[in-house]
């Protein structure tokens, strides 16, 4: 566990429950970060969210800051925890002498993964403007750089290491990380332009059975754009 997201102090000096008191104040922050943004966003407004008095969030957290910090390790924190088992299996498969289908498989699976964090019932409105507030720029820098160690790198460094086995490619070609990135951005619209989409299909929400649509089309269109990167190698090398 990280040091900031360890208590600062025993619950016997007089703060019981000290780890709901702090997933409350988390919560309330991730809420307030993304509806307003960090400087639009003070520390009495979250503590009054999270139905916490003022000195509690210094007293876990020290200032604004250590709150920031604390809401993108919990954030980094669960997305890991979905997707862990697929980077797994994936990892798995690239240290052995696999079909290129086990291998697309296996991309596809973790992009569905990655759908379904974006697709989450319960409290992703509040993550996804939280993740589009620090990916347009102006948050604290040590977000980005959190998201980017724990969370992002050993994803694109999976993502791009199947792609490399699949089409044939080095993981640092540039063709291979644009690819990377767009495939992702299939689902990434679907995210970030939630509400037209929204309004476009007709629908209330992305879950059930409307996900299950979603994330079918998405793999199919990822399916064939891979089988033609893998067919475009094997005929080069002819």
């Amino acid at each position: 566990m990280s040091e900031s997201r360890r208590p600062r102090r025993s619950t016997e000096s007089g703060y019981a429950c000290g780890d709901e008191t702090r997933s409350k104040i988390i919560d309330a922050a991730i809420y307030l970060f993304g509806q307003h943004g960090f400087a639009g966003a003070s520390t009495r407004d979250i503590a009054m969210r999270a139905g916490v008095n003022a000195p509690a969030l210094q007293y876990y957290f020290d200032n604004k800051e250590g709150v920031y910090r604390a809401c993108v390790e919990t954030i980094a924190d669960e997305a890991l925890q979905t997707l862990g088992p697929a980077l797994s299996q994936a990892r798995q498969l690239l240290e052995r002498d696999v079909p290129v289908r086990a291998l697309i498989d296996a991309y596809i699976d973790l992009q569905c993964t990655i759908a379904d964090l974006m697709f989450m019932k319960g409290r992703e409105t509040d993550r996804r403007l939280f993740f589009a507030r620090e990916q347009a720029g102006g948050e604290p820098a040590i977000g980005s750089q959190i998201l980017r160690e724990r969370l992002r790198a050993p994803m694109n460094k999976v993502s791009a290491a199947l792609l490399a086995r699949i089409t044939g490619r080095s993981e640092q070609d540039p063709v291979t990380v644009v690819r990377m990135f767009s495939l992702v951005g299939q689902f990434l619209a679907f995210h970030t332009a939630r509400e037209s989409m929204l309004s476009l299909l007709g629908w209330s929400d992305i879950d059930g059975e409307n996900a299950e649509f979603v994330k079918a089309n998405v793999s199919a269109q990822t399916r064939t754009l891979l089988e033609a990167w893998h067919r475009e190698d094997k005929s080069a090398r002819r």
